[in-house]
């Protein structure tokens, strides 16, 4: 399972970006993605799902 940090999330628009451990690329989230709350400098890990405007986070978990 990748792993990655959330780079930001803004609540109020309920979507972020997730920077990707293995390659430094960033990945976007939205709340649909989410398994419980995350904010900026989160450490996460998360699956990976094509969605119609690229890959999607989804599954995201914070690594505790």
């Amino acid at each position: 399972m990748p792993t990655g940090t959330v780079k930001f999330y803004n609540e109020k628009n309920k979507f972020g970006f997730i920077r990707v451990d293995e390659d430094g690329k960033e990945i976007y989230v939205s709340a649909q993605g989410l398994t419980e709350p995350v904010k900026s400098d989160d450490r996460v890990e998360f699956e990976i799902q094509q969605a119609k405007k690229g890959p999607e986070a989804v599954q995201v978990k914070v690594i505790r």
